[in-house]
């Protein structure tokens, strides 16, 4: 099975050997007065991830490099950018079985809690990485006005989310030309507005495209409504 891993907008040139997500419960348990136990069931904690990252620091023919990082460096670079700019970002698993069989994809809005950067010698010149990443789940707080009429209170305005939203997706563009760089799940992005479109596209244009993780600067795309 093939892997894309992706941090913001960084493609990882070699995908971690383990992608350990861990789903935490807050489920607490009280005795009664009988001396019965209970469980209290309360929502689902956090996702928690950890990944330990091997950047290639030398060119192997394993690795894919898609433009969005130059070298071990530029990585480095772009996760302390993460740390300190302290705003949520996707964290994306696109899972490619034998035959074009596409399995099941992760997409995640997550922050970046710690990193750590180790020099082995296992590794030779490569670097390793360990990140852990938390989901992010939007919040924000309601406001609601309210008419009084006749003594009937009648709700004139929906409540409104304040703080991060999705952008809609972008109206129909009709083509696109690739360009250096371009992959279908970055288009989709892009023009769909997510991502996980990139099947969409791959459908549309299996005319042009033979394999969905080859496509070649100039190509016209049909792009979906």
């Amino acid at each position: 099975m093939a892997y894309e891993v992706y941090l913001d907008d960084i493609r990882l040139p070699i995908p971690p050997e383990k992608i350990p997500i861990s789903y935490p419960g807050q489920n607490k348990t009280a005795n009664l007065i009988n001396g019965e136990e209970i469980n209290l069931v309360r929502p689902a904690g956090l996702a928690e991830i950890s990944l330990d990252v091997v950047f290639p620091q030398m060119d192997y023919p394993a690795a894919v490099w898609d433009g969005s990082v130059d070298n071990a460096e530029d990585f480095l670079d772009h996760l302390q950018d993460l740390k300190e700019s302290k705003t949520p970002f996707e964290f994306i698993v696109i899972r490619d079985g034998p035959g074009r069989f596409s399995s099941f994809d992760t997409n995640l809005d997550v922050t970046l809690e710690d990193y750590k950067v180790s020099d082995d010698v296992k590794e030779g010149f490569d670097l390793t990485v360990s990140i852990s990443l938390k989901e992010y789940r939007n919040y924000g707080t309601k406001i609601m006005n309210f008419l009084l009429i006749e003594d009937e209170a009648e709700t004139v305005q929906a409540s409104e989310e304040s703080g991060t939203e999705r952008k809609g997706e972008p109206e129909n563009a009709g083509s696109y030309t690739v360009v250096s760089g371009d992959s279908l799940w970055k288009i989709a992005k892009q023009l769909l507005g997510n991502g996980n479109r990139w099947q969409e596209l791959y459908d549309l244009n299996r005319d042009k495209i033979s394999n969905p993780n080859l496509i070649r600067p100039g190509q016209v795309l049909t792009i979906p409504s």
